[in-house]
């Protein structure tokens, strides 16, 4: 009997307005509902009237609500809803807000408020919101608030959710499974857990068992938790109840026997559908970055130019002016760039399985790459030619291009080079490393597993080995020491793998013999340097140098040094 009350309090969604009075009767007949479950029904169709997790209960008009507030090691995110054509604020505009104790003479604890500007805000086009990062106060403070600067409005935050435990994302696919990006279940790197272990629930309160519908879980790997939709939820993913300022539905993750994750993530964007053979693009590319505005405009106009039809770009919350560099490149160069923001931490792995499904739809091939990586094409063929021989025959199974690395060194240079990373490094070491792969995201696996930019496919599927002859990658892995020493720090925020823990000091990802600290070693613009390799360097000297003024074009737009 509880289980049919979950349902017909979260089907109550999609019921017309003018059956509403007959449903509600035969409920209570059947289900023997409670005043209080009625209660629910009835908010359920009272949108103006705010939900209980809604961040204030009288909002100003044009003024966003606060609709979540997560905190991470080193900061706090704060995620605002607008109403509908309002002025989006800036950092500019915005003070973040705290309460830190005091002690008084008689060491009786006060409270004193400080006020500090954000790091940064984002504007979430994907999710229609926006972000707005708050630094930590040391010694530690409270963050209450957020206060317009303009008015002197104050914003209350709302509910809090700890980052290492909580459903963050999660979108509805084509086969109406619910795919949820989750934070704390510390499974198995490439490995696919059991799935009987989990289950997912839907609500507008997950944590409340009353009011939540259950699922099963299809497959469980790393980050990404694949279950059921319930019919209620496919019907209308995008009914909202609450607050004016919209509140939705949420989903999250259970392990059997304990307590959901917090969740924000709210399944209300269906992926389009389109059929086999019309994707608009051939070849496109995923990344994620970290303050890496100043090599972006270099990486993206070269790979333009030898085929890559579309870029994903992932920002996991940089300070650099990497938003202009983007503009910069769609307005005035005509490439098909976009960034999405991600404040997620180390999720590497969780953010190439989000972008290969958005990528799925328009896109036949992806490669998911890093910013230091520069396909090296020798034959001077084009990606598009490479990509149309491998798989010419209409019968090939051939779904993913493994392209093996070769890693660049500092080649004597101390300073970052003008004329872009694939000008100024020309010495790697003889032995290529490991593989990045190109795939097509159409025959990746369901669990989404992927390692090192590597995705597990379906089994009727294979892949196959390119011959360095034809395709390499240029992995300018060991820069400068002020670009390479910031990897340290992005690998804290950015990757899976810490730099910083000493047990990751054997990891073939790092600089071999180099430690856990962001040390210069006296002979690091030596290092990695044995063979001269120019074959990148010439065709890029004769792809892009204008004849007049002998620059590239990324020159005019690089910063002085790296950021």
């Amino acid at each position: 009997m509880k289980h049919s009350k979950k349902r017909a309090v979260l089907s109550a969604i999609q019921v017309p307005r003018k059956s509403f009075f007959w449903c509600t009767l035969l409920l209570v007949c059947l289900a023997g509902f409670t005043f209080s479950s009625l209660r629910l029904l009835f908010r359920g169709f009272h949108p103006w009237r705010p939900a209980a997790t809604t961040a204030t209960s009288s909002v100003k008009p044009n003024i966003p609500a606060v609709i979540e507030t997560v905190e991470f090691p080193d900061e706090t995110v704060v995620f605002l809803k607008y109403p509908p054509s309002t002025h989006l604020f800036t950092k500019y505009d915005l003070y973040c807000l705290y309460l830190t104790p005091k002690s008084s003479q008689s060491q009786q604890q006060q409270q004193q408020q400080l006020q500090q500007s954000p790091e940064s805000v984002e504007n979430d086009e994907l999710l229609g919101q926006q972000l707005v990062r708050c630094p930590l106060i040391k010694p530690r403070g409270v963050l209450t608030s957020l206060s317009v600067k303009t008015i002197g409005h104050t914003l209350s935050i709302g509910p809090w959710r700890r980052w290492n435990s909580l459903a963050y994302e999660a979108m509805i696919d084509r086969d109406n499974t619910t795919v949820v990006f989750v934070k704390g279940f510390n499974l198995r790197g490439g490995k696919q857990s059991d799935p009987s272990k989990f289950k997912c629930v839907y609500g507008w309160d997950v944590k409340n068992s009353k009011f939540v519908l259950q699922s099963d879980v299809v497959s469980v790997a790393q980050e990404v938790v694949r279950c059921n939709t319930p019919m209620s939820i496919l019907n209308n993913p995008q009914r909202f109840i609450g607050s004016n300022m919209n509140q939705p539905i949420k989903v999250s993750v259970r392990m059997v026997g304990k307590e959901p994750l917090e969740s924000i993530a709210s399944p209300k964007r269906r992926l389009q559908l389109n059929l086999p053979g019309q994707k608009q693009h051939q070849m496109c590319v995923c990344t994620m970055l970290r303050n890496q505005a100043s090599f972006l405009q270099e990486w993206i106009m070269y790979h333009s130019k030898i085929g890559v039809q579309r870029w994903f770009i992932y920002d996991n919350n940089s300070l650099d002016d990497i938003e202009d560099v983007v503009k910069v490149l769609s307005m005035d160069w005509n490439i098909n760039v976009t960034r999405h923001v991600w404040p997620w931490i180390k999720t590497q792995e969780a953010g190439f399985a989000h972008c290969a499904l958005r990528a799925r739809d328009v896109c036949e091939w992806v490669g998911f790459m890093d910013v230091d990586e520069f396909f090296h094409l020798p034959t001077g063929l084009s990606l598009l030619d490479i990509l149309r021989n491998q798989t010419q025959s209409p019968n090939s199974k051939v779904a993913e291009l493994r392209v093996s690395c070769h890693n660049f060194g500092p080649s004597g240079l101390k300073h970052v080079p003008t004329q872009g990373v694939t000008m100024g490094y020309n010495c790697r070491m003889i032995a290529p490393e490991r593989h990045k792969s190109i795939v097509k995201p159409e025959a990746l696996n369901s669990t989404l597993i992927n390692v090192v930019h590597h995705f597990h496919l379906k089994s009727e599927f294979r892949y196959a080995n390119m011959d360095r002859n034809v395709m390499v990658i240029n992995h300018y892995k060991y820069q400068v020491w002020d670009v390479f020493k910031e990897k340290f720090y992005r690998r804290v925020a950015t990757y899976v793998s810490d730099w910083q823990q000493d047990r990751n000091v054997g990891s073939k990802d790092r600089a071999p013999g180099l430690g856990t600290r962001a040390v210069e070693p006296p002979d690091w613009s030596s290092r990695f340097c044995e063979v001269i390799d120019t074959g990148l360097k010439d065709r890029v000297a004769q792809m892009f140098t204008d004849p007049s003024t002998g620059k590239l074009p990324w020159q005019n737009h690089r910063h002085d040094s790296a950021t």
